[in-house]
């Protein structure tokens, strides 16, 4: 049992290994994906969508036309024809009730990894406080410890030998959010992410907007996915996975 950060109640990883490890020891696990997979299934699941999480790699499309929903296409597409996107703020109250697809490199690929765990959550910035006291529930019925993975982003062009991991600030952020609403002890990892959120609290406007993915987004047209996804425990609602899709933990 090396690297899984001993005997602390409360971890903090990144990443699909990350993911992999936290899900072998039967943790309860908060994926992180602030801009934007955790996001938009927090507001999609806010107003009544159905989402199930599938990774890129595999046929999205073929699994949509199995469970009799929609398979979410890519953000310029989707505008286009006035379709819900990986973008949050694409999701509204038209879509209460109905089946989308959601793949993506990073968050949905980590949740597909780690389906197989006593409780699957999804955090952000937008319900930080609130799925931190579904996860300090959830913990005091089962005895399991807690991981938090900030799912970070792809490196693009990558060469043999080199990692595919590209650690993202707004990930890093958001997982120590979540982490300083936790009530178990935390690992020396899970205190420096949770003091980087607390020293950075009244900055993180600011860091989102100007950071590399929030640069990316704002450059491909999308300045109202970073101030959406910039803001601090607006919602309560929690994605708890059930099976193959999730549904809010009350």
């Amino acid at each position: 049992m090396f690297f899984d950060q001993s005997p602390y109640e409360c971890r903090v990883e990144w990443g699909r290994r990350g993911a992999r490890e936290a899900a072998d020891r039967g943790d309860i696990i908060i994926i992180v994906d602030v801009l934007s997979f955790s996001s938009t299934v927090i507001t999609a699941l806010r107003y009544g969508a159905i989402i199930y999480p599938y990774p890129r790699t595999l046929d999205g499309k073929k699994f949509a036309e199995k469970i009799g929903g929609e398979f979410i296409i890519g953000r310029a597409e989707a505008a286009k024809i006035g379709a819900p996107t990986l973008s949050p703020v694409s999701f509204c109250q038209d879509y209460n009730n109905k089946k989308y697809v959601l793949t993506s490199l990073n968050g949905a690929y980590c949740t597909w990894i780690a389906s197989q765990v006593p409780a699957l959550l999804i955090g952000s910035l937008l319900n930080a406080k609130s799925v931190a006291t579904a996860a300090n529930q959830i913990q005091k019925h089962t005895k399991a410890n807690i991981t938090v993975i900030p799912c970070g982003e792809q490196w693009e062009g990558s060469r043999e030998y080199e990692d595919t991991l590209r650690p993202a600030i707004e990930d890093y952020l958001g997982a120590g959010a979540i982490l300083s609403y936790l009530e178990g002890k935390k690992s020396p990892e899970a205190e420096l992410c949770m003091t980087s959120f607390l020293h950075s609290k009244d900055k993180l406007n600011n860091f989102f907007w100007d950071c590399g993915s929030g640069r990316e987004l704002r450059g491909r047209g999308y300045e109202a996915d970073v101030k959406h996804c910039s803001r601090l425990n607006v919602y309560p609602t929690v994605p708890l996975l059930n099976k193959d899709h999730f549904i809010e933990y009350v």
